[in-house]
């Protein structure tokens, strides 16, 4: 039967116009090791969460940092406020697995998995706090 193609963006599930979002898919990175770096700059704004990547000595942290100057970009073509944009939603799904078999002594193998993982970033605008 296959997929249910929708064309109009407005109608798909989770999608908003004040949004920016950007996918990485199949990212050689476990999601596990990608998510102590996502919890990090979940909720910060974007300037202070990309001077955390730049300084994180983590080899997920350039993946993200990468990822994150993707979604500044849509979110600039857009057209929202830049200054306004904080994170939304940082998540890392797990992805499909590389299995390896690495020989052993007496005849055996041990199967090695090399994890990969869809990191997803939502970058949204603050809303403006009304002072009474």
């Amino acid at each position: 039967m296959g997929q249910l193609k929708i064309k109009d963006k407005s109608q798909r599930e989770g999608y908003r116009e004040d949004e920016a979002i950007a996918v990485l898919r199949y990212a050689r990175i476990s999601p596990l090791k990608a998510r102590l770096v996502l919890s990090h700059i979940h909720g910060k704004d974007v300037g202070e969460a990309l001077y955390l990547l730049k300084v994180m000595p983590k080899k997920g942290a350039r993946i993200v940092e990468n990822l994150l100057k993707s979604a500044i970009a849509n979110a600039e073509q857009k057209g929202l406020d830049l200054d306004r944009l904080y994170i939304k939603k940082a998540v890392a799904d797990r992805g499909p697995m590389f299995r390896k078999w690495l020989p052993r002594a007496h005849g055996r193998a041990t199967m090695l998995r090399k994890r990969l993982s869809h990191i997803t970033i939502v970058l949204a605008e603050k809303e403006e706090e009304q002072e009474d």
